[in-house]
């Protein structure tokens, strides 16, 4: 049997249905069901935004002498981010002897972590000159 919901909790009669939801699941000593609750990941719609403003970096931009592709500049960026929100690098050698930056995962982020982010990245643009193509909508929301 598979069981999977979700309740946003953004009001009080969302609260009571999952109350209510898990009040009527079975309990099975040996099979427990487990009931997660954290903060909302990413919307889709700040995915897309920060895709957008990546590529329109990494057309318009260099880093250290050289054209970088978006997933470059990601990296980049998320790991400037963490430092600049007081965070801390993190560097391992890798399998095959390199330098590796461990970093977080954008896909692990929480709505507004990302917000964090975008605006990060937003502002760094700003100042480097960058034109953010609005083909989307994004800076009219």
């Amino acid at each position: 049997m598979e069981i999977k919901q979700s309740f946003f909790l953004r009001g009080e009669q969302v609260r009571l249905n999952a109350m209510e939801f898990i009040r009527t699941l079975p309990i099975d000593e040996k099979n427990p069901l487990v009931v997660s609750i954290k903060l909302m990941r990413r919307s889709l719609e700040q995915n897309a935004k920060l895709h957008a403003m990546l590529s329109d970096i990494a057309k318009q931009c260099e880093f250290q002498g050289k054209k970088r592709d978006v997933d470059t500049w990601k990296a980049i960026f998320v790991s400037a981010h963490k430092i600049a929100t007081g965070g801390y690098a993190e560097m391992a050698i890798g399998l095959e002897g390199e330098v590796i930056n461990l970093r977080e995962s954008t896909a692990q982020m929480s709505v507004k972590r990302l917000a964090s982010l975008i605006e990060y990245i937003l502002s760094w643009g700003v100042q480097n000159g960058v034109h953010f193509n609005d083909k989307w909508g994004f800076w009219g929301r």
